[in-house]
């Protein structure tokens, strides 16, 4: 089975989403699934160099103590799933392009979920840097990536318009929000579904597969 999963890396409910379908493949360990990260950007116009992350939030959100209720609202449902969202270690809302390159090379290396998970760890939980370079590089070192090749490829613009178009074309499919997930090209959820919704759509596809129609 197919799965294409459209995520921004700043994304806590992206995160939730991912163990939620983990679960849900957890209980069906006879699926050969094949996983594959596409890069949406909340917010594209983002400077490079990133924002203060209270600042940032506080606009976002029209003030200081709705983003906090907002986040706590996130931290809880983190929490039912096993996941211990530090929100208050993140200084700086990121510009997270450079992670999106990095995870579609992670893709040619075999590691790309090994990247996504790694990511979400060093944002969500230790506080670190998206738009650092050097965060990322220790990211790919992580994950068993040739960091002198990691290394060259973030000092120049390799695959940036690739992960501006498949951006482009994410919202042109209609997608405004993330997580999003497409099953075998046919089937797409949004948002973090439950792990029950999950294997619906695993049964539907493969009641269909056993049942092919007639032509």
């Amino acid at each position: 089975m197919k799965i294409d999963i459209v995520s921004d890396t700043v994304c806590p409910w992206c995160l939730i989403g991912k163990r939620k379908l983990e679960k849900a493949l957890a209980e069906r360990p006879d699926l050969d699934v094949d996983i594959t990260w596409h890069p949406f950007q909340l917010h594209p116009d983002m400077p490079l160099e990133g924002a203060d992350r209270k600042e940032f939030t506080a606009k976002k959100f029209g003030s200081v103590e709705k983003a906090r209720e907002l986040y706590e609202h996130v931290r809880q449902a983190g929490d039912a799933v096993g996941l211990d969202f530090q929100f208050g270690k993140i200084a700086r809302s990121p510009n997270t392009l450079n992670s999106h390159r990095l995870i579609r090379w992670a893709g040619t290396a075999g590691v790309q979920d090994e990247i996504v998970e790694i990511l979400f760890r060093k944002f969500f939980m230790d506080g670190q840097d998206l738009g650092d370079q050097q965060v990322l590089i220790d990211a790919a070192e992580e994950a068993g990536m040739d960091i002198n090749i990691v290394k060259d490829l973030l000092s120049g613009d390799a695959d940036l318009e690739l992960v501006a178009k498949e951006d482009n074309q994410a919202r042109q499919m209609g997608i405004s929000g993330v997580p999003f997930f497409i099953f075998d090209d046919k089937y797409a959820l949004s948002g973090a579904q439950d792990p029950a919704t999950f294997l619906q759509v695993f049964d539907q596809i493969e009641q269909e597969n056993q049942n092919p129609t007639q032509e």
